[in-house]
């Protein structure tokens, strides 16, 4: 493994008319790291995704993933250089099926040719069963093979979520960034989807940063927890750290301890 980090951040501050969303923001995340990321309604933790994924470009600060700056890079661009990402509302192709929506994750670094396409050239349907087989593959990963040719919408919640993070997958990324994967979901869930997370972690030796509200999912998987709170980040440490200091407890609490 590699001793340089994989995502640097620098003093990151996002504002929107005045209002700073971040400020100060700083991570070094290194490969195969999996960070969480908590803080109460309204503490930033959007709009860091945003920034790290050029949603939304940043108001002050630097971002630099596997040596190049991003800071300033499109959405694409910073998809092709490796950054995934889930969110809080479920983005899915809806009406197409399950193996069809991860077809298109895939598609990202397919090098189709127009003619070969529309002339349906050998190559061109060698790499079609390719692109076959790879989803496939991820939907196995999932828990999801059964489901490849039922329409993306008419998958159960806690399977739609699955399905939003092979997309993800499908893309090759070597950082993942969840965004509440586990809001509205059921205990059992929840506790399904936290097993399946350390597993992907482990197995394809991905970085992934956590945003989550379920306590129990982040302090189960996460050796790192970053606390924001208005835009600042307030607290950083292991589990046990963070369930501890009188920060974080007032930022949630509302009293200081």
């Amino acid at each position: 493994m590699s001793s340089l980090p994989l995502l640097q951040v620098q003093d990151l501050a996002k504002s929107f008319r005045g209002v700073q969303a971040l400020q100060g923001y700083r991570l070094e995340l290194m490969p195969h790291e999996l960070v969480g990321v908590i803080g109460p309604n309204g503490a930033g933790k959007t709009t860091l995704f945003n920034t790290l994924t050029g949603v939304t470009p940043p108001t002050h600060g630097r971002i630099v993933f596997d040596g190049r700056d991003i800071t300033r890079a499109s959405p694409d661009a910073i998809c092709r250089t490796g950054v995934a990402r889930t969110f809080q509302n479920i983005r899915l192709f809806r009406r197409l099926s399950v193996l069809d929506n991860v077809r298109i994750g895939l598609q990202a670094h397919a090098k189709d040719r127009l003619h070969e396409a529309v002339l349906r050239l050998p190559g061109f349907a060698a790499r079609e069963r390719q692109l076959e087989r790879q989803a496939r593959e991820l939907l196995e990963m999932l828990s999801l093979a059964d489901y490849a040719g039922a329409q993306a919408d008419a998958l159960p919640y806690g399977l739609q979520r699955r399905l939003e993070i092979a997309i993800a997958l499908a893309t090759r990324p070597k950082l993942l960034l969840l965004d509440e994967p586990a809001a509205g979901m059921n205990p059992t869930e929840a506790e399904s989807l936290m097993h399946l997370i350390a597993r992907l972690h482990d197995e394809l030796k991905l970085a992934i940063i956590l945003i989550e509200h379920n306590m129990r999912v982040v302090m189960g998987i996460c050796r790192r927890i970053q606390v924001l709170n208005y835009g600042r980040l307030i607290a950083e440490g292991r589990p046990e750290e963070i369930q501890q200091d009188p920060r974080v407890l007032e930022a949630y609490l509302g009293v200081a301890t």
